[in-house]
């Protein structure tokens, strides 16, 4: 054991930086990541002191006949589009025009009675408890074409009850864009699309940033492929690479209906940070400030970005979309990386400190997802708890994030890589032995591993420690427990 010890020790205590320059080590990442995830084309911008520092793209943009990526190269960027509303949402909030505390109901009429309360500072934090547009799209649950409409979609939404009481958890859905988009056309009197063209593109440039989906003619447009395990309800033998189809209808763009290239999204957070967009540094740093639930904890997400990094050194905020797009903005370094790729489910967010790093070597220890992905690849993953804690040791400052390693398990998961994600969910577990939600997502990993009775010991762990977790009665119902 004592051996081990060493070994890991020396791992992190030997984490360098390479006599390569950042040009160089950022290239190399990149062709390392794209091979092992087998992504056919990716743009990659960087920013630093207000400038772009690089701009490269690789691969193909369009398999079908060979394009290449070029700087041009549009790319979907899915929930991205979250951040741009955010900003259209504070400099309502700049003007004086909103509130963050008021309620909804304050600025749109004919809300439900149950959704009174919930604030705007809910619906950019996934705090409101608001029932999720995106389920009614379910044709088991009244059909896909009367919920294209906005009417359709709008009248079985407020049907619904609420999930729970606004500001006692966090769930993630996409009628919280959907309200924040009627508040901006409120106050803009026209649609938020013209809102965003006038306010955001079009005075930065921004001439590759558009609204649509694989139903719009986008020029130097990049379709998304997957992989797929099984086709037309059949198993294959190994999985292939096939087109993505995707719709947005109008009403709910504001969440995720945005394409763009790096380099567009680099001019943006240049503009962002220097203060074109928000002029006021106290709001961006409220944008950029993790709201709280209502017991006084902190919410996972900043005011409508999704990767909120609060930490003494090296904080970050960011966006990641559709599984191919991500950035990160280092507000007190005055650095960004933004990379995007036509790869669903190559979660480009998971590498893009490890790229920071190339400019900011001490990131590589600051950010625990860095430091354990860049070590674990070393050691293997079954060291995940051993190497953690020797470095908690090392460095009393080191703290992973509970939601953070959730979030890297599912995605792993979503990569059929379950010894891996459940290494990362038992680490949670170990970090986090009252969270009802780390039990929770280790007994779905145990059970996918077919570890049945243990699973069925980790649900009822996370029942005990929250007697309204749905998920866990039901599987343990389901499995006759």
């Amino acid at each position: 054991m004592k051996r081990f010890i060493h070994l890991i020790t020396f791992i992190i205590t030997s984490y360098t930086a390479s006599a390569q320059s950042p040009a160089e080590r950022v290239d190399e990442i990149i062709r390392r990541e794209m091979q092992e995830r087998k992504v056919p084309g990716l743009q990659i911008a960087i920013v630093k002191n207000g400038e772009i520092e690089l701009s490269r793209s690789y691969g193909l943009a369009n398999l079908q006949d060979s394009v290449p990526v070029d700087n041009r190269t549009i790319f979907p960027i899915n929930s991205c589009t979250k951040v741009f509303t955010s900003v259209a949402v504070m400099r309502l909030v700049e003007a004086g025009k909103v509130n963050l505390s008021a309620p909804v109901a304050a600025y749109l009429d004919s809300l439900p009675p149950s959704w009174q309360k919930v604030t705007v500072r809910q619906l950019l934090t996934h705090t409101s408890g608001l029932p999720d547009l995106l389920k009614l799209l379910d044709p088991n649950t009244g059909g896909l074409a009367a919920l294209k409409t906005e009417k359709g979609a709008w009248e079985k939404l407020k049907a619904q009850a609420l999930d729970f009481q606004p500001g006692e958890r966090f769930s993630y859905n996409q009628t919280n864009g959907y309200l924040l988009g009627k508040i901006i056309e409120k106050f803009s009197v026209q649609p938020f699309a013209e809102v965003y063209a006038e306010t955001q593109f079009g005075p930065l440039n921004m001439s590759h940033t558009l609204f649509g989906d694989s139903r719009d003619v986008i020029p130097h447009y990049a379709p998304t492929y997957f992989f797929r395990g099984a086709l037309d309800g059949r198993r294959l033998t190994q999985p292939i690479l096939v087109n993505n189809y995707y719709e947005f209808p109008y009403f709910r763009r504001t969440g995720s209906g945005l394409n763009s290239t790096a380099e567009d999204v680099a001019h943006w957070l240049i503009a962002l940070q220097s203060g074109k967009l928000i002029a006021s540094k106290a709001l961006r740093d409220t944008m950029w400030s993790q709201a709280k639930f209502n017991n006084g904890q902190p919410t996972p997400w900043a005011l409508g970005w999704g990767i909120a990094k609060v930490r003494p050194k090296h904080r970050a905020m960011g966006m990641s979309g559709g599984g191919r797009a991500a950035f990160l903005l280092y507000p007190d370094d005055d650095l960004a990386v933004i990379v995007f790729d036509n790869l669903g489910n190559s979660n480009p967010e998971d590498y893009l400190e490890e790229i920071a790093a190339c400019y900011l070597p001490d990131i590589a220890e600051a950010d625990p997802l860095t430091f354990l992905r860049t070590n674990l690849r070393k050691v293997g993953f079954d060291k995940a708890i051993a190497i953690t804690e020797a470095q908690m040791k090392k460095d009393p400052g080191f703290r992973p994030n509970e939601f953070e390693l959730n979030e890297w398990a599912y995605r792993m998961l979503d990569k059929n890589q379950l010894p891996e994600a459940t290494a990362i969910l038992q680490l949670n577990v170990h970090l986090f032995p009252n969270s009802s939600n780390a039990y929770d997502s280790y007994g779905e990993a145990l059970l996918k591993s077919g570890r049945k009775s243990e699973a069925m010991k980790m649900y009822k762990r996370s029942l005990a420690l929250d007697s309204h977790n749905d998920h866990a009665k039901r599987v343990l119902r389901e499995n006759g427990q």
